[in-house]
């Protein structure tokens, strides 16, 4: 059995993985998201979620697996955000292009 925090990490994990391949790229097109694939969801969330480009707190890829369990839940709950419509995917994405400077 796997120690509680490992669980929990390995279930999140599991988590973002079905948020950013499967429930948001499904719903992207009919709601007009200016992202549709799983690397850009993935992008827009860690960036956020990081405040910054991921690549300047997560060093090693991929960055799901290797960022701080506190990076990787805020992450989680803005795809929640955005999938139950709570957070502005418009937005999330104007700012990690902003950071990334390409806005």
């Amino acid at each position: 059995m796997l120690f509680p925090e490992l669980a929990i990490r390995k279930t999140r994990e599991e988590q973002w993985l079905e948020l950013t391949r499967a429930s948001l790229p499904q719903v992207a097109a009919s709601r007009g998201w200016p992202v549709q694939n799983d690397h850009c969801f993935q992008r827009v969330l860690l960036d956020n979620a990081c405040q910054t480009k991921w690549t300047e707190v997560i060093s090693k890829r991929p960055a799901y697996r290797h960022a701080p369990d506190d990076i990787l839940a805020n992450a989680l709950a803005l795809g929640k955000g955005v999938l139950d419509g709570s957070q502005d995917l418009t937005d999330l994405n104007t700012r990690s292009l902003r950071w990334r400077g390409k806005k």
